[in-house]
This record gives C-alpha cells, sequence and structure tokens, in this order.
C-alpha cells in the first residue's frame, strides 16, 4: 500500500466504456467491516478483551514493543469475528481503518500489527503453557460477566465432539474412522443460549469422550452456588457410569443416550412388535419408562425408550435415554432432543467463524487458534443475544457477519473527529442506533462519587 494513513497521491482511472467513470484508490480510506465497531463497542461495555489481555502473560523480552497485549489479542479475536481465519490477512487488515480503531493506541495513527507480528503472537508467545491454560480459560471468563448483566434462571450444558479435517502433516492429526476423515477431535461444552463455556483440541483419533473431565469439571465449579437449576446433556458417546456419578454429585439433572443391547430391547419388547391393522400415514410413536442397571453402574437408573413406526419402513426406531429427571417419558425425550442446537452452534462456528481452519504444523498453535475462535464466536453470540433489535433475531452468526460486519464505509478525517460514513444497506441507521442503544444498556452503573 502507498500510502497507509490512506490518501493516495496517484491520479484516477478512467475507464473507455463510459468516460464519465473515474476510479480512485484511497487505499485505507474505505473499510468493508464498518460494523465492527458495533462489536468493538459491546466489547468495550463488557470490558471483554481488556480482561481478556490483561490474564495473558507478557513474555516479550524486547523494549521495541508497538503493540500492547490487549491490541493483538483484539485484532486475533475480531479479525476471525470478520471472517479473516488466517494470520496472512493481517497484512491487509492492519491498514485497515475499522480494524485500526479496534485494536487502538498506536495502531489508530500508525497501523495495527503485521502478519509476521500476528504470527509470533498467535504460534509463539500464546502458545507457552501459561497463555494457552488463560485462553481455555477466557470463554467461561466472558460468559460469567455476561451472567452479572442477565443473571440466568438455569444453565443447561450440553457436550459434543466434531471434527476439524486435517490436510498435512499436522501434530497430532489422526484418521477418525467415524468421521472418516484425517481430523483433529475437539471437544466442546455450550450452554443453551448458545455461548461456547469451554471446548478442547484432541488428537483426531481420542474416544468422543475422552478428556472430559478436563473440559466438564471446570464449567461445572464455575456454577457451583451460583445457578440452583442445573441440567446437562449428552449423546451416546458420554454414556459412562463416571460421568453419571460426577452428575449426581454435583446436583444436575442429566438426560443421556444410551446405546442399544439385547436387555433393554427386551425391557420394551411389546413395542417392538408391528401394532395390529393398516399402518397409518404418519409415524406413531410409543414411550416406555422403567429402571435399569448395567453391569458397570453401581446402582439402578432411570430409563426412557421412545419406539416410532414410520411409514414405509419394516422396522421401528428406537431409542433409550438414562436421566435422574423427575419428569414423564415424553418430557424426558422432549428435553434430550433440544440437543440438537448444539449441533447447530458447532455448524455456525464451522461456517461463520470458521474455526476448523487448523493448519499449523505444531499441535500447541492449533490449539491456540481453536480458542481464538471460540473467544470470536462467543463475541459473535453476545451480540446476537443481548444487542439485536427483534427483526433481526432469526439472523445466524454468518447474516450477522454479512449483513452486520461487512458495511462499507468511507472514512473522513477532521480536527477534532473521524467519520465513518456508512452504507445502508441490510443496516440502516435506525437499526444500527437501536443496536447502539440495547449495548448501552448494559453498561454496568458508575460507581457512587
Amino acid at each position: 500500500m502507498a500510502d497507509p494513513t490512506g490518501e493516495s497521491r496517484s491520479e484516477a482511472l478512467r475507464l473507455n466504456f463510459d468516460r464519465r467513470l473515474l476510479l480512485q484508490f484511497r487505499g485505507s480510506v474505505i473499510t468493508s467491516d464498518g460494523g465492527l465497531l458495533a462489536y468493538r463497542e459491546l466489547d468495550d461495555v463488557l470490558g471483554l478483551t481488556t480482561s481478556g489481555g490483561g490474564r495473558l502473560a507478557e513474555t516479550r523480552t524486547g523494549k521495541n514493543r508497538r503493540h500492547l497485549l490487549i491490541g493483538l489479542l483484539r485484532q486475533s479475536v475480531f479479525g476471525r469475528l470478520a471472517g479473516y481465519e488466517d494470520v496472512n490477512d493481517a497484512e491487509r487488515l492492519c491498514h485497515d481503518p475499522a480494524m485500526r480503531w479496534v485494536v487502538g493506541d498506536r495502531a489508530i495513527t500508525g497501523s495495527a500489527a503485521s502478519a509476521s507480528q500476528m504470527g509470533r503472537f498467535e504460534t509463539k508467545w500464546l502458545c507457552r503453557p501459561e497463555n494457552l491454560a488463560a485462553l481455555a480459560d477466557l470463554p467461561g471468563d466472558w460468559i460469567d460477566t455476561v451472567h452479572q448483566r442477565r443473571p440466568p434462571k438455569m444453565i443447561v450444558l450440553d457436550m459434543d465432539s466434531s471434527e476439524s479435517p486435517t490436510y498435512g502433516t499436522q501434530e497430532g492429526s489422526a484418521y477418525n474412522g467415524h468421521f472418516g476423515c484425517t481430523c483433529y477431535h475437539p471437544l466442546f461444552v455450550f450452554n443453551q443460549f448458545g455461548d461456547l463455556e469451554r471446548c478442547a483440541l484432541r488428537s483426531g483419533n481420542v474416544h468422543s469422550a475422552a478428556d472430559w473431565r478436563n473440559v466438564l469439571e471446570p464449567v461445572v465449579v464455575r456454577y457451583r452456588g451460583t445457578v440452583k437449576r442445573r441440567y446437562f446433556r449428552g449423546d451416546a458417546a458420554f454414556a459412562n457410569p463416571e460421568i453419571y456419578e460426577f452428575l449426581e454429585a454435583e446436583g444436575y439433572g442429566y438426560a443421556i443416550r444410551l446405546p442399544t443391547n439385547s436387555v433393554l430391547q427386551g425391557k420394551i419388547g411389546h413395542l417392538l412388535k408391528r401394532p395390529v391393522g393398516r399402518p397409518p400415514q404418519e409415524a406413531r410413536r410409543f414411550f416406555a419408562s422403567f429402571s435399569y442397571r448395567a453391569q458397570s453402574w453401581n446402582k439402578p437408573r432411570h430409563v426412557v425408550a421412545k419406539v416410532e413406526w414410520h411409514p414405509g419402513e419394516l422396522y421401528p426406531r428406537v431409542g433409550f435415554i438414562v436421566s435422574n429427571l423427575a419428569r414423564s417419558a415424553e418430557g424426558i425425550v422432549a428435553f434430550y432432543n433440544h440437543r440438537g442446537t448444539c449441533e447447530q452452534y458447532i455448524k455456525e462456528g464451522k461456517g461463520a467463524i470458521k474455526w476448523t481452519r487448523l493448519s499449523c504444523r505444531t499441535f500447541a498453535a492449533n490449539a491456540v487458534r481453536l480458542q481464538l475462535h471460540a473467544l470470536a464466536y462467543n463475541l459473535g453470540n453476545f451480540m446476537r443475544t443481548l444487542a439485536m433489535p427483534k427483526t433481526a433475531e432469526p439472523w445466524s452468526l454468518t447474516s450477522l457477519r454479512d449483513k452486520l460486519i461487512k458495511i462499507g464505509a468511507k472514512v473522513v478525517s477532521h480536527g477534532r473527529y473521524v467519520t465513518f460514513q456508512m452504507a445502508e444497506v441490510a443496516v440502516p441507521r435506525q437499526m444500527f442506533q437501536e443496536i447502539l442503544s440495547l449495548i448501552a444498556g448494559l453498561r454496568a452503573p458508575s460507581a457512587p462519587a
């Protein structure tokens, strides 16, 4: 870029098909991510990156430190939020006016961090054990900050794993037969609001529930004594007696899918016979409830079964759920079925935040990238759940990125102010003003003098 401060000294280009058209290249005077400023306002109100940068250990030894750790963290998180998942994008983003104002400090009058600076930040400084541990705790810290403004009446935790395909010789990648690819196998815990409570990167060939305690227990500890109604949901991979006993000791209600076996099917043999009469044109569902104890369990537990007969299918669809909830069989099945929203959150993380982009060579560097993606996901979800007007409630994180973040703006500098002249397309001025008003309502009251 010829002139990083904005103004280009080159003459305008003229198009021959219509000589009335002139093209002027003004570099960083134009931004395509003007909506990031709304997210920066939300970040400022909640103090997210400020507290996050304060938890990171300063490992740089030189005195020539152009950018603070807080600014580097902001650039990593906000860049991913805007869809720039690769460190190489910093070569262009460091001159973008929206990103410079998001980073703040020296970046406002100069430039944000370059690609080489961001590479060292993410693959060297954040890879130190103390910083990686701090990054793993940050999503929970941010959620606790949000809950101070929006205290939840109950907490529902959904645990699930996913795949992040790899295409090289990344450390820790391995072939996973279930997903049918060479990948990493990260583990996630979400709450019912879609916030990512905690995540961990794991090797590609581990079991879906491997290392569950190190991921789930810190989340459970945070909610001790703060929320009375606490629940957990998980698929058949988490049908583990150690998990049952842990949740029961912590006072959690749970609903976890059970793999089928001959003993369980014997309990509902009367429901596995085809109903008498002409098959109906709609699905027919039957429920059962009984006590069951596997050999590895320390006591009998409540199990519910759902049997579905679908038109045109010879055999029924059968599912079992182990639970300690004092509800009817239909109620437990309905509660468990909401676990599907967790899979939707994972899809949004893959599509909008691109958290499957784990292309570094070392396992630690890819673990850092996953945690940075998690922070970007949470910031985007906070905007959706806390500061979006009613008309925008159906918007996904991808829609928010395309409609709110990707607002083109022309930047005009005056003596005392810098004006972003925002394009009114998907988000008009009235909606943007309503967003800022909702964000302002989240600001903590000032302490009395």
